[in-house]
């Protein structure tokens, strides 16, 4: 919402006066920032926790994963970041390409790129053709007694080249998911928020009937600030709380961060940040596609709200 933006520093100066501490003291400020985000969100997904980075959320969306569904293996696709934890990196093929590589825990699906990938815009079911992709890999990893615990996906891949996949590949994807007894986690911590424009969330793009079982959140979320979030369902919650282990976690979600979260989406909201990032993004996939016209470098220009790709290549054929 903008580099110290006045009510974010508000928010943060006046719980700072008033009371920081640690969330084993129960303060209004975390329900009321939970019962806020609920609204953003499809009913289900209808319980929160509260971290201090992206990386903590996806590890302890992993976590909740396994726990629940028993299953260990994770699908993610090609070229995938989720964060900088060992576990994390362990489910990034952009980071440990370069590192131990993949682990035999660790399957990797193609982006579904229809202008660079497998199955491409003249492919007569692109979206059919990448999902099968993902169930192939399922019935190759049950031949090996192996289990899938989650598909874990950004709702709009960034790292992997600012991709938007196809409408209803999540859903398709989400059945064979769910066929194998896996969840289906989106990450949403570069792309959530209202980025997109059209929606609060990049999931919502592939249509109303989607919801996934565990959404993530991290970056915009507190303007700057460390806080992040897991947001899922009573029945995977009560799952990970059945364990008798209790998560808890020293700051996240204490009184300033959960006010700060609070005045982020006061702002959002006040300023129709969404409606904004239609309008310019609009703009700017206009005036991008005026200079692909122009310049054969520019292959494609893809992009929804203010998450844009130009993709530059050395052949248009190829």
């Amino acid at each position: 919402v903008g580099h110290c933006h006045p009510d974010i520093v508000k928010a943060a100066h006046e719980q700072n006066r008033l009371l920081n501490t640690n969330s084993r003291y129960l303060h209004d400020n975390l329900v009321d920032y939970a019962e806020r985000l609920s609204k953003t969100l499809p009913e289900k997904l209808c319980i929160f926790y509260f971290l201090n980075s992206g990386s903590e959320a996806n590890d302890l969306a992993l976590r909740l994963a396994r726990q629940y569904t028993k299953h260990e293996d994770v699908i993610v696709l090609d070229h995938a970041y989720h964060g900088h934890l060992t576990s994390l990196i362990d489910i990034s093929p952009y980071k440990f390409r370069n590192l131990e590589g993949q682990k035999e825990w660790v399957h990797v699906a193609p982006v579904p790129d229809t202008y660079r990938g497998l199955y491409r815009e003249d492919h007569e079911d692109s979206v059919t053709a990448y999902a099968d992709e993902v169930k192939n890999i399922i019935e190759h990893a049950h031949k090996r007694d192996r289990k899938i615990a989650a598909f874990f996906v950004e709702s709009l891949p960034s790292v992997g080249g600012q991709i938007i996949p196809p409408a209803g590949y999540f859903q398709k994807v989400a059945e064979h998911v769910h066929k194998a007894g896996g969840v289906f986690i989106a990450d949403e911590i570069q792309v959530g928020f209202g980025r997109v424009g059209k929606h609060f969330w990049a999931f919502q793009l592939q249509g109303e009937d989607f919801i996934p079982d565990i959404v993530t959140m991290g970056k915009p979320i507190g303007n700057g600030h460390p806080l992040a979030c897991v947001a899922t369902t009573k029945e995977i919650a009560e799952a990970f709380a059945a364990t008798g282990v209790e998560y808890f976690n020293t700051f996240g979600g204490n009184p300033v961060s959960c006010a700060i979260g609070l005045a982020v989406l006061d702002v959002i909201e006040k300023e129709h940040l969404q409606a904004h990032a239609t309008e310019v993004g609009n703009f700017l996939m206009k005036i991008l596609k005026e200079q692909q016209i122009k310049h054969p470098i520019i292959g494609d220009v893809r992009g929804c709200g203010l998450f844009i790709g130009v993709d530059l290549i050395k052949d248009q054929a190829e």
